[in-house]
C-alpha cells in the first residue's frame, strides 16, 4: 500500500511531466505563428523655411507740372511721394527711389525741353505722366498738345526700359472747382478735351490711363480737396490720386 508520502510524490512526478508537455507544446504552436510586425509611419517633414526674398530696388520717375511737384503741399504730401510711400508698404522688403522732373507752370514744351537736358538712363521701373493743364492755361493751340503728347508718352516708355506697362497717364484735375476757378465751365469744357485726347490716345496704344479729374471737381463742395492757396489740390486730394493709381503700380512692380 502507497503511503502518503509515496502518492505526494507520485503526484508531483506527474504534475512536472505535465507541465513539460505542456510547454513544449506551446512553444511549439509560437513557433508556427508569423511574428506581427507594426509598421509606424514616418512623421512628415518638417517644411523648410520660406525661400529668402530677393531684395528689389525699384526706381520710379514722375513727370509734369505744378499737379506732380506738388505746388503749395509738403514734399511727402505730393502725389508722386505718396504713391512711393504707398508702394514701399505695399512691397516692405523692397527699397525704392523717385525722382521728379515737374515745375509749376511747366507746358508739354517745357516738360520736353527739360527731359532732354537730363542725363536720363531707360532703366525705370514705373514713370507716371501728368501734364497739359497750362497749355490750356496759357491757351496754347490744342494742335501742340496733340503733337506733343504722343511724344511725351513715347518718351515715358522709352525711360520705363521700352516697356509700355510701366507707364501710367494721369488726367489733368480740373481747376474750376477751386476758389480761383470760381466754377467757370470754360475751364471744365476745355479741360475734358484734353483729357479725352489723353484717354483716346493711351486707350488706342494700351497704356494705363488714370482718371482724377473727377476728384477735383468735388473742390468747390469739399474745400479740403483744395490747397490753401485755392488752385492746386491739396493734400487729401492727392491720397486720394494715389488709391487709383496705387493698384496698377503695384500690378505694374509685380510683373
Amino acid at each position: 500500500m502507497l503511503t502518503t508520502e509515496s502518492m505526494k510524490t507520485i503526484f508531483k512526478i506527474v504534475l512536472g511531466c505535465f507541465l513539460l508537455f505542456a510547454g513544449l507544446s506551446c512553444s511549439s504552436d509560437l513557433d508556427d505563428v508569423a511574428p506581427i510586425v507594426v509598421s509606424i509611419p514616418e512623421p512628415d517633414p518638417i517644411p523648410d523655411p520660406d525661400p529668402v526674398h530677393e531684395t528689389k530696388a525699384y526706381s520710379y520717375l514722375a513727370l509734369g507740372d505744378s499737379y506732380t511737384i506738388g505746388e503749395s503741399v509738403c514734399e511727402t504730401c505730393r502725389f508722386p511721394e505718396q504713391l512711393k510711400s504707398s508702394l514701399q508698404s505695399a512691397f516692405p522688403k523692397d527699397s525704392f527711389s523717385l525722382e521728379v522732373i515737374a515745375t509749376t507752370g511747366w507746358t508739354t514744351t517745357n516738360l520736353i525741353n527739360a527731359i532732354d537736358t537730363k542725363n536720363l538712363k531707360p532703366n525705370y521701373d514705373l514713370v507716371t505722366l501728368l501734364i497739359g493743364v497750362n497749355n490750356q492755361y496759357q491757351r496754347k493751340p490744342f494742335s501742340l498738345y496733340e503733337q506733343e503728347f504722343p511724344e511725351l508718352v513715347n518718351t515715358a516708355i522709352s525711360l520705363a526700359k521700352g516697356d509700355k506697362t510701366n507707364v501710367i497717364v494721369v488726367s489733368i484735375p480740373d481747376y474750376a472747382y477751386t476758389r480761383f476757378g470760381n466754377g467757370n465751365a470754360t475751364i471744365s469744357t476745355q479741360i475734358d478735351t484734353y483729357n479725352t485726347f489723353a484717354k483716346e490716345y493711351c486707350l488706342a496704344n494700351n497704356i494705363a490711363f488714370v482718371n482724377i479729374t473727377d476728384i477735383t471737381r468735388l473742390g468747390l463742395i469739399e474745400t479740403n480737396l483744395v490747397a490753401n492757396d485755392g488752385l492746386h489740390p491739396s493734400a487729401v486730394a492727392y491720397a486720394k490720386f494715389v488709391e487709383r493709381i496705387l493698384p496698377i503700380a503695384k500690378t505694374v512692380l509685380s510683373q
